[in-house]
Formats: C-alpha cells, structure tokens, sequence
C-alpha cells in the first residue's frame, strides 16, 4: 500500500495526487462502486477507517473520512491518501481545520466519483435530520448508529419525524439474522400470537425496533424487557397453544422453541461493525419496512 500526506493543500491537489498515485499502483479508478463519506471524530477515526475498509473489500469503493478538527484555527486542509493492494479501492482522511469544519460538504464534492452513488456514515454523533446535513444532501443512502450515542433509543424515536427516503441505522441492520430465523419460524403454519416480549440489555436501541416490526407484522402487542445482555437475548411469543421462543445466552448461538417440535439450536453470532456496513452498502434504495418499524417506535416511546 502506498501512503502518501498533504499538508494545507485543496480539493484538486488530492484528486490530482490520488490519479498519479492510481497511475504508479497499477490500480484504476474503474471498479470502484461508490463513494463512502465518514463523517467522525479523530477518537473514532482509526475503527471506523478499519470498518469501513473491510466493507469495501465487497463494494471496492473511495472512502473519504471526514474529520473536523479545531474550528479556531486558521483555515487548512490536511490529507491522507491510502492506494494500494490491501486497500480495495481509495482511503482519502481529511483533516479540517478553521471555517472548512463548518463547509466540509464543499471539500467532499470535488472528490466524489463521478457517475457513482454516494453514501454517508456518521460512526458516532449524527445530524439529528441526516437528510438536511450537507454531507447527507450529497449522499442516496445516510447510515447512523444508535448504539454509539447516550440514549440511542430516543434519538432512533426522533429520527422518525425527519425520514427520508435513503436513511438507515446500524441498530436496523443488527437485526437481520434476527428477523429471518423469526419468518421462518412462520413457515408452517402457527396459532395466532396473542402477544411477545423482546429481551435485551438494558438500553439496546435494537430492541424496540425489533418489538416494533413483530408488532406491525403480528398485528400484536410486544413490549421489550431488561435482561443481562449482552444485546438481544430472546424473543418470546405467545399463542394460544404454546410459545415460539429465540433464546441467546452466549452471543453465538441461540435456541428455537416451536410448540410440538423439538428444539433446535441456530447460529445466531452478534456481528462486527464491518459486516453491518457491508449489508447496509449492498441496497441503496429506500427501506420501507425500516421505516415503517421505526415511525412505530416512535409513536410508542411518545405514548
């Protein structure tokens, strides 16, 4: 991998460098998918760079890690470029200092590949509204993480009033082996479900998500419950003849209860930040079912 640093340079001097770091690599811009913006604090820079990273090893992409630095400071813009074999794609982390931490998104334009979406990832602290962010109105898809932030519960509840087509959560994205072990344990067919209960740590942003979409799709009340974690430990919910329960102990394998059938042990792995990403950058149109479960926590953490 070739690694290269800008000192107070521009836009068009990093995109200049970045095609005759191309050039010297052997590695064209063609191939690469997308653009990916990471907006994040220079504490959070070096997991997020690694995420991020590993992601693009499925989607080869320009990641562009957006770091704003001490606002005070006189304007400059500072680069790290990173081409090589290890990295699929272009690791570009920018470092802003001055009144470019207030314009980030004139810094970012320039740099986007062109004829490509472009996706937006707050690791950390997000805009309350992605959509109405500056890097976010450049990107199709705006990713943020709710487990990250002090009360990701109420801030995932008031995401919901400021929707837009394209926005995701990583909380969402937890739930997705969650989601397909619990369909197909409708396969065949079950007794109504009177009502259910979601286990999880206490303050798991996951958790009423996952109680609002069993509610909307059960058309029954499920509420969430404290448990010792780690994550989600189970669902349970009961029919008129028994209970159909998903069980985690261990955060790797889990155990599934069906009424009249044995039980059966799944693997059922709390998954890294890389993996999640991934998911999240294999679909760029809106999530629907997303966000019908999470305008439903809302209306519940109001009521």
């Amino acid at each position: 991998m070739t690694s290269f640093m800008l000192t107070d340079t521009t836009a068009g001097k990093i995109s200049g460098q970045l095609t005759r770091l191309r050039h010297q690599m052997g590695a064209p811009a063609v191939g690469m998918v997308l653009t990916l913006v990471v907006v994040c604090d220079e504490r959070d820079q070096y997991d997020s760079v690694r995420s991020a990273t590993e992601a693009a090893r499925e989607h080869p992409s320009r990641i562009l890690v957006v770091i704003n630095r001490e606002s005070d400071e006189a304007n400059r813009l500072d680069a790290e470029l990173r081409v090589g074999e290890s990295t699929p794609g272009e690791v570009v982390v920018l470092r802003l200092y001055g009144e470019l931490t207030a314009h980030a998104d004139s810094v970012v334009s320039p740099l986007l590949l062109p004829d490509t979406p472009v996706v937006a990832w707050w690791p950390g602290d997000a805009p309350a509204v992605p959509s109405q962010d500056p890097i976010g109105m450049l990107a199709q898809r705006r990713i943020t993480d709710a487990k990250t932030v002090p009360d990701g519960i109420k801030v995932l509840a008031g995401r919901a009033k400021g929707y837009s087509s394209g926005d995701t959560d990583l909380a969402w994205a937890r739930l997705t082996p969650w989601r397909s072990l619990l369909a197909a344990a409708f396969d065949q067919p079950v007794a109504k479900v009177k009502k259910g209960f979601v286990d999880a740590a206490s303050g798991n942003a996951s958790a009423p998500l996952l109680a609002a979409w069993l509610s909307e799709r059960l058309g029954a009340p499920i509420k969430v419950v404290d448990s010792a974690g780690p994550g989600l430990t189970a669902v349970r919910l009961t029919l008129d003849d028994g209970e159909i329960a998903v069980t985690r102990t261990d955060a790797r394998l889990a155990t599934l209860s069906r009424p009249g059938q044995p039980d059966r042990h799944v693997a059922l792995a709390r998954r890294h930040t890389s993996e999640l990403l991934a998911e999240e950058l294999r679909r760029l149109d809106s999530d629907e079912i997303y966000e019908t479960a999470l305008k439903r926590l809302a209306r519940s953490h109001r009521g």
